[in-house]
């Protein structure tokens, strides 16, 4: 339904002549109110919605009056008073959750090479320099010798100075991050990483506590998605309005998160190193599973699944049978068939708070499992390669096909 055709239908409610009318255009105009509050965007020059707009202040003094004549104290509806209050609008009313609140935490691509990147969990007003120290920290690059610039689609490069905030209103939203040396050359290589010792760092961390952090993170931005972005993000087809911000940065890091098992895995040259990684990634899977996180347990499962990383049979053949079987059942959860089922009913019985895969956003209470330092610094920023051709060639390396 169009907003003209229903701004129509509405108007057509308030005229009508019932029993029920007060009660009616009560609930007109609540509705209304609320539509008004969430969307800044409604066409002020459209004839119906000005009509609304016009009357808007005239309809809530005259409900006023009328509430106050026809519930009062000695009315025989007076035990309806607070239903009547309730749907009633209020001059200064506002939503339950308030109206979409401004976000201060972003997820950060700086690329790093031109196929892999470094997601970084940061703040809106982070600077060029807080950047280029977290990314050098990461990469375990020096800090001095790495500059940071906003390449452009044409590829247009302009380097961007310390002092400069990275989220600037000069610097495009359609802009891609890119770090690299003073001398203009890459940081590194996804075929020349040090993968032994990538492997190493991952490899010696506890997997409850990669899950807690996995958990905690995946939290933060889920409980900052607006029931009215599922909406938007749905039935609109503008995608650069804005209106969606915190359920795209959900929906990045799941993305995110299956690459990165992906990458983990494909850069690691040994093949027993490889084995421990992925019994590593069941386990962190299960445990995301028992604390009710299901976005990043999704995504865990299909990077374990992706072409590139199921063709490594020969490191399959040597993880243990227990885990072969753990992953089956754990694989199993993620079926499609009839529409999810199984999934959907695991996820009905679960209880709250927990995190949904698909876009079935709940209400809940902050979790309050604490996470490792270490571990949370390392989740928060996730080194990704989201080039397939390279994540093939990468799988072809480490197994040629025969």
């Amino acid at each position: 339904m169009s907003t003209s055709d229903l701004c129509q239908a509405l108007l057509g409610r308030m005229k009508e002549e019932a029993r029920d009318t007060l009660l009616r255009k009560r609930k007109v105009l609540h509705l209304l109110s609320q539509w008004s509050s969430l969307c800044t965007d409604l066409p002020r020059d459209d004839e119906h919605a000005k009509l609304f707009l016009k009357d808007l202040k005239e309809l809530q003094k005259l409900l006023r009056m009328q509430r106050r004549h026809t519930v009062d104290e000695y009315s025989p509806q007076r035990k309806n008073k607070a239903l009547f209050h309730q749907i009633s609008l209020k001059e200064n009313w506002h939503p339950v959750r308030g109206a979409q609140r401004e976000k201060k935490e972003v997820l950060c691509r700086v690329y790093v090479t031109m196929d892999s990147y470094v997601s970084v969990r940061t703040h809106s007003e982070v600077s060029v320099q807080e950047l280029l120290s977290t990314v050098a920290e990461r990469l375990d690059c020096a800090e001095d010798d790495m500059v940071l610039m906003a390449v452009t689609y044409p590829g247009e490069k302009v380097l961007l100075q310390s002092d400069q905030c990275v989220f600037s209103s000069s610097i495009s939203a359609a802009e891609r991050l890119h770090v690299c040396r003073r001398d203009l050359t890459e940081i590194m290589s996804p075929f020349t990483d040090n993968g032994q010792q990538r492997s190493v760092k991952m490899l010696s961390m506890n997997t409850w506590d990669v899950a807690v952090s996995l958990t905690n993170c995946d939290w933060s931005l889920f409980s900052n998605v607006h029931e009215q972005e599922l909406v938007y993000f749905t039935l609109s087809r503008d995608t650069s309005a804005g209106h969606t911000v915190a359920l795209e940065q959900l929906l990045q890091r799941c993305n995110e998160t299956q690459q990165w098992v992906m990458t983990e895995v494909l850069l690691c040259p040994t093949l027993c190193k490889r084995v421990q990684l992925f019994k590593k990634y069941i386990k962190i899977a299960a445990h995301c599973k028992a604390q009710r996180n299901l976005n990043s347990f999704f995504a865990i499962i299909m990077g374990l699944n992706s072409p590139a990383v199921s063709r490594l049979t020969q490191t399959w053949e040597k993880v243990p049978g227990k885990f072969r079987k753990l992953f089956s059942e754990l694989e199993s959860l993620t079926d499609p068939s009839l529409n999810h089922k199984a999934y959907r009913d695991a996820f009905r019985k679960m209880k709250s708070p927990k995190i949904p895969f698909l876009p079935l956003l709940l209400k809940g209470n902050m979790l309050s499992q604490k996470d490792s330092v270490e571990v949370r610094t390392y989740i928060n920023y996730l080194h990704v390669i989201d080039n397939q051709q390279t994540l093939f060639e990468l799988s072809h390396r480490l197994e040629p096909r025969t």
